[in-house]
């Protein structure tokens, strides 16, 4: 991939952008307290194995033991909890998220898409300061579409011709080839892929590929 070539940057969020694994917790936690029927607490292991996943397999991660309208039910507690928190305190960023996003504005247009709730993306962009610096996104939330699909619609409504997608996770690679564009894998995520068309450790390298 040669600078010259790309004329969009799309970003998963989760494990890409920022980690907000100590949130989910917090959520799932108060939900707990709420209904005697939630046995088990969510583990920090179960949360990042949902991470970048549709809200149908984190229902089945968190609360699968549970008849599945109740799992779903407490999920969308657990969701909206979530985001109610977020709003408020944001999540972590990656280091160099940043200044990285910052200076690749410069060059390119960036976007998000994730297999998130709606509010989720919005409150990334409340709470980092980086809002100005895309141009649109699109949620699994919102459309009720798979990852795919959805950088499809983004690169459809912004015309954009050589856009790659970064991200973390198997979800995230399979998303960029049925939108048939380059994927490059974030590895400090929560993910292990081993199909990519080029590997970031640190998110800054993006200004290098």
């Amino acid at each position: 991939m040669e600078n010259k070539k790309i004329d969009a940057i799309i970003f998963d969020l989760d494990g890409t952008l920022w980690n907000t694994v100590d949130s989910c917790l917090k959520a799932t936690s108060l939900v707990k307290k709420e209904h005697k029927d939630i046995t088990r607490n969510v583990t920090r292991e179960q949360i990042e194995r949902a991470m970048g996943k549709t809200s149908e397999e984190i229902v089945s991660i968190y609360y699968g033991y549970l008849p599945r309208a109740k799992g779903e039910e407490y999920a969308n507690e657990s969701f909206n909890k979530n985001v109610e928190n977020l709003l408020k305190e944001g999540g972590t960023l990656y280091p160099n998220t940043r200044e990285t996003i910052i200076n690749l504005s410069k060059k390119y247009k960036l976007y998000i898409v994730s297999n998130c709730v709606d509010g989720y993306i919005e409150s990334f962009f409340n709470t980092s300061g980086l809002k100005d610096y895309f141009d649109d996104y699109e949620s699994y939330g919102n459309t009720l579409l798979n990852k795919g699909e959805n950088i499809k619609l983004v690169i459809s409504r912004n015309n954009l011709k050589n856009a790659i997608y970064v991200g973390d996770t198997k979800g995230d690679m399979e998303g960029a080839k049925i939108a048939g564009i380059p994927f490059v894998y974030a590895s400090y995520g929560f993910g292990d892929v081993e199909s990519f068309d080029y590997k970031i450790d640190d998110i800054s390298e993006l200004l290098n590929i």
